[in-house]
């Protein structure tokens, strides 16, 4: 499937093609909630990084988070490079050297129709604040931090891979 996405100021546009294209993991880490704006939490997709194809490069920013989990001693870089639009600020996609073949896009960045998921995963529970509700149904998962399952791995559970 291939999504269509931009900033809103349309200064950054971008495509990329994945074969998992449902919006099911909510991150509420003080990260995703903090870059994002959203409702206190950020979601993710997963994209072919070779696949990319960005216009108005020009106008991309980065942004390298200091990470510092409880159990840590001292705060520490994250490999994860946030592109954002550095002249309207939107969050646009995170890549993260560690996985070179994948990219994240935002799904508050995609143009394209996503498909409603059949069921979320709240992720980073643990940096969840207390003004933030978890609006979780029946069947959805909760985690402290992350599930062992990949994103790869839940769409296939669902059998809901794009072709």
């Amino acid at each position: 499937m291939k999504l269509e996405g931009s900033c809103h100021c349309r200064g950054v546009r971008f495509t990329v093609e994945t074969k998992h294209p449902q919006p099911f993991m909510r991150c509420y880490c003080s990260i995703c909630r903090k870059t994002q704006g959203g409702g206190g939490y950020a979601i993710n997709l997963s994209g072919d990084a070779e696949s990319l194809k960005v216009r108005g490069k020009q106008h991309l920013k980065v942004y390298r988070a200091s990470v510092k989990n409880p159990e840590d001693a001292r705060a520490h870089k994250s490999t994860g490079q946030r592109n954002f639009c550095g002249r309207c600020g939107s969050a646009l996609w995170l890549y993260d050297p560690t996985w070179p073949e994948l990219i994240h896009p935002f799904a508050s960045a995609i143009d394209t129709p996503l498909p409603v998921p059949p069921e979320l995963v709240h992720i980073m529970l643990e940096f969840k604040p207390g003004w933030v509700p978890v609006h979780a149904s029946k069947g959805d998962k909760k985690f402290k931090r992350y599930p062992k399952e990949s994103i790869a791995q839940w769409h296939q559970r669902h059998g809901v891979e794009a072709d």
